[in-house]
C-alpha cells in the first residue's frame, strides 16, 4: 500500500512539473510576441528592447518618401541569422558571414537567397554586379531592399554613397536577363535608394551616333554584335513578371538609367503598385510600363480592374524609341490595361514620342493625369486612342478636354532648374535619322533576275546621329530636388 501511495505522489510531482514548464514556455513565447507587436505598432525602441535602428541622414522634402528607410526598425545584432534582417556591404562584407550588422554579407543576391519572405535588407553603397559577376539579381519572394547606406549603416543618401546595380559587358557573355527580376511572391516588396544602370552592360557603336562629350555612340541592338565584347541584352532594368502573385509593391527614391528595354516593367495582379520619387534617364521604349494580369471574368471584350498604379514625383527624361528610326514607342509612362492609373506631380520631358501613352484601350475612368510638367516631347505630350484606328496627339494645355477620370493643372514649360547633361541634351535635340537606297533596275544583275522572273535587288543604308547613347550615370544623382513639388525630390 505504501508503495502505491509513494508511486502516486511521484507521478503527481512529474505531472505538475510538466504543466509548470509548459506555462513558463508559453509565457516566454507571449513575451516575444508582445515585444514584436510593440515594435510593429509603435515603431519605437523601448528600454527593454535591443533593436538596431539605422538612421537616415536627410529629412524628406516635398511630397517625397526619400530617405525614410531609416525609420524601418531592424532586428538586432544577431537577428539576421534567421533571415529577418540582413546587412550587405560590398566593401566590408563576405558571403560567409551571417549577415548581421557587424558581419554583413558581400552581395545582394546572396542576401535575397537567405532572406525569409518579407525580410528586410540594408545594403551599403558600392557597385553591385551579383555574386561572381553573374550580372543579374533575381527573387522569388517579397523582400524590402534599402540601399545607399554608409559603411556603418547609420546614414542613407543615394547622392553621397549610392548602391549601384551595374553589371559589366563581360556578364552579358553568360546571361540574358533583367538586372533585377521578381518572379513569384511580391506582396510587401519595397525597392528603395538603388541605382539601376545598364550602361556598362550594353553595347554601343564605335563610329555611328557619336555625340561630342558623351562616351560611345548609339546603342547597338541585341542582333548586332559589337566589334569587341558581347551584344546588348534587351531586358528591363527592373522587372516583375506576369506570373507574380500580386500585392502591394513600392519602388521609391531610385535611379533608372540606360535601360535597353524598359526601365521598369511589371505585371500587376492586385493591390497598389507605387512608383514614387524616382529618376529615369536615357531608357529605351518606356520608363514605366505596368499592366494588369488578373483574369477578366465578365466575358468577351470586358476588363477587370486588377489594382492601382500610382506614378508620382518622378523625373523622366530622354526616353528613346524601340528602333533607331524613332517611329515606335518612346514614352515616359505607358498606361496599360486593367489598372487604375494615378499619374501626378511628375516631370516628363524629352520623350521621342510622348510623355504619356494612353492608346491601349484601358478604361478612361481608370486614368488620372494631374499636375504634371511636360516639355519637349517630340510627338506631343499625350497619345490617346478613344477608339480603334484612332490616335490623338494632345498638348498639355488640352488635356482637360480628354474624357478621362481627371486631367487637371498639367503644364507645358521647360524647368530651367533641371541639371541635365548639356552635351546629351544637344545631341537629343539634333537627333536625326536618314536612309539612303542604292537600286539600279538596269544593272546587269537585275536584268538577269528580271529575265528569270526573280525579284530585283538593291541596298539601303541608314544612319542616325544619336540613339539611346549612354548617359553618365553619376549625373543622374543631381536630378533630385531640382523643382520644388515636381519630379524627384
Amino acid at each position: 500500500m505504501k508503495k502505491i501511495i509513494l508511486f502516486s505522489f511521484l507521478m503527481y510531482l512529474i505531472l505538475s512539473g510538466a504543466v509548470v514548464f509548459a506555462q513558463v514556455g508559453n509565457l516566454k513565447n507571449m513575451a516575444k510576441k508582445v515585444t514584436s507587436e510593440q515594435i510593429n505598432k509603435t515603431g519605437q525602441k523601448t528600454a527593454d528592447q535591443t533593436v538596431d535602428s539605422p538612421r537616415t541622414g536627410n529629412e524628406p522634402s516635398g511630397n517625397s518618401d526619400r530617405n525614410q528607410a531609416g525609420s524601418q526598425l531592424s532586428g538586432g545584432e544577431n537577428s539576421t541569422v534567421s533571415g529577418n534582417v540582413i546587412y550587405v556591404s560590398k566593401k566590408n562584407g563576405s558571403n560567409k558571414n551571417d549577415g548581421s550588422k557587424s558581419a554583413p554579407l558581400k552581395n545582394l543576391d546572396k542576401a535575397i537567397d537567405v532572406s525569409k519572405p518579407g525580410g528586410t535588407i540594408y545594403i551599403a553603397g558600392g557597385i553591385e554586379t551579383g555574386t561572381l559577376n553573374i550580372g543579374f539579381i533575381e527573387s522569388d519572394k517579397a523582400v524590402k531592399i534599402y540601399g545607399s547606406w554608409d559603411d556603418n549603416f547609420e546614414n542613407q543618401d543615394i547622392v553621397t554613397h549610392p548602391t549601384v546595380i551595374q553589371p559589366d559587358n563581360e556578364s552579358a557573355r553568360s546571361n540574358r536577363k533583367a538586372l533585377m527580376k521578381f518572379t513569384r511572391d511580391v506582396a510587401g516588396t519595397v525597392i528603395d535608394n538603388l541605382v539601376f544602370d545598364g550602361g556598362q552592360r550594353n553595347a554601343y557603336h564605335v563610329k555611328e551616333g557619336i555625340v561630342p562629350g558623351i562616351e560611345g555612340g548609339r546603342l547597338l541592338p541585341d542582333t548586332e554584335r559589337p566589334a569587341e565584347g558581347y551584344p546588348t541584352i534587351y531586358e528591363p532594368l527592373l522587372q516583375f513578371v506576369s506570373a507574380t502573385t500580386g500585392g502591394d509593391v513600392t519602388v521609391q527614391n531610385c535611379v533608372f538609367v540606360n535601360g535597353a528595354s524598359f526601365a521598369l516593367q511589371a505585371g500587376h495582379r492586385n493591390g497598389k503598385f507605387s512608383v514614387m520619387n524616382n529618376v529615369f534617364v536615357g531608357n529605351r521604349m518606356a520608363a514605366v510600363e505596368i499592366y494588369g494580369t488578373c483574369a477578366s471574368t465578365g466575358g468577351p471584350n470586358t476588363l477587370s480592374l486588377c489594382g492601382e498604379v500610382e506614378v508620382a514625383n518622378n523625373t523622366i527624361l530622354f526616353t528613346w524609341s524601340r528602333t533607331k528610326d524613332f517611329q515606335d514607342m518612346g514614352y515616359g509612362v505607358r498606361v496599360m490595361t486593367k489598372c487604375d492609373y494615378n499619374i501626378h506631380n511628375n516631370i516628363i520631358g524629352a520623350s521621342i514620342l510622348a510623355a504619356v501613352d494612353h492608346t491601349r484601350f484601358n478604361k478612361d475612368e481608370w486614368v488620372h493625369i494631374d499636375n504634371n510638367i511636360f516639355f519637349v516631347n517630340k510627338d506631343k505630350d499625350v497619345h490617346y486612342s478613344p477608339s480603334s484606328n484612332t490616335r490623338l496627339r494632345i498638348d498639355a494645355a488640352d488635356l482637360g478636354d480628354m474624357e478621362i477620370a481627371s486631367a487637371e493643372d498639367n503644364k507645358n514649360f521647360i524647368p530651367k532648374e533641371l541639371k541635365v547633361n548639356k552635351n546629351y541634351l544637344e545631341g537629343y535635340l539634333n537627333a536625326r535619322y536618314s536612309e539612303q537606297t542604292d537600286f539600279d533596275r538596269n544593272s546587269p544583275s537585275n536584268q538577269w533576275r528580271s529575265a528569270l522572273g526573280m525579284n530585283m535587288q538593291g541596298t539601303m543604308t541608314s544612319t542616325v546621329t544619336m540613339f539611346c547613347n549612354r548617359y553618365p550615370w553619376k549625373e543622374t544623382l543631381t536630378l533630385f530636388g531640382n523643382v520644388q513639388g515636381y519630379g524627384a525630390q
